[in-house]
C-alpha cells in the first residue's frame, strides 16, 4: 500500500543524498517500528540544526556506526514530528516539503503549522485545505 502525504497524494521522496527516512529508503515512510514518527520532510537550516543540538538531538555529528554522515544546512531529512513541532514552537522550524511529508505527521503537527513553512506550495494553494 502506498503511503499518503499531508496533501492526500502519494508520498514523494524526501531525499537520497543523504539517504533519509526511518527505513533509509529516501521517503518519510512510517510503520510500527518507527516509534519516533520520522514523518516530516524538512529542509534543515543552521538555526534548526543548532536548536536540535541544544535539545539533545544532534543531527550534525557524524555517527558512522549508524551510517549517518551528519547533516548540513540545505539537506532534506525526515525528522521526528514532535521534534519539528518543538522547533516550530521555539520559532526555528525548518522549511517543509509537503508532498514528501507523511500524513501520519498530522497525528502530532497541525497541517496549518506545516503549511506555514511549506517550500513546495502547489500552483493551486486551495488544494492545501
Amino acid at each position: 500500500m502506498t503511503e499518503r502525504n499531508v496533501l492526500g497524494g502519494d508520498l514523494q521522496e524526501c531525499g537520497s543524498d543523504p539517504l533519509t527516512g526511518f527505513y533509509r529508503d529516501g521517503c518519510c515512510t512510517s510503520g510500527p517500528e518507527d516509534l519516533g514518527n520520522h514523518t516530516v520532510c524538512a529542509v534543515v537550516t543552521a538555526e534548526f540544526l543548532e536548536f536540535q543540538r541544544q535539545v539533545g538531538n544532534d543531527l550534525v555529528t557524524p555517527r558512522p556506526e549508524y551510517g549517518f554522515a551528519g547533516l548540513t544546512p540545505g539537506d532534506r531529512w525526515c525528522v521526528v514530528a514532535a521534534r519539528w513541532l518543538q522547533a516550530y514552537r521555539a520559532g526555528v522550524a525548518a522549511p517543509v516539503v509537503l508532498a514528501a511529508t507523511n500524513a501520519r505527521a498530522m497525528e502530532v503537527v497541525p497541517l496549518t503549522a506545516l503549511r506555514e513553512h511549506a517550500v513546495d506550495v502547489p500552483a493551486d494553494p486551495g488544494s492545501l485545505t
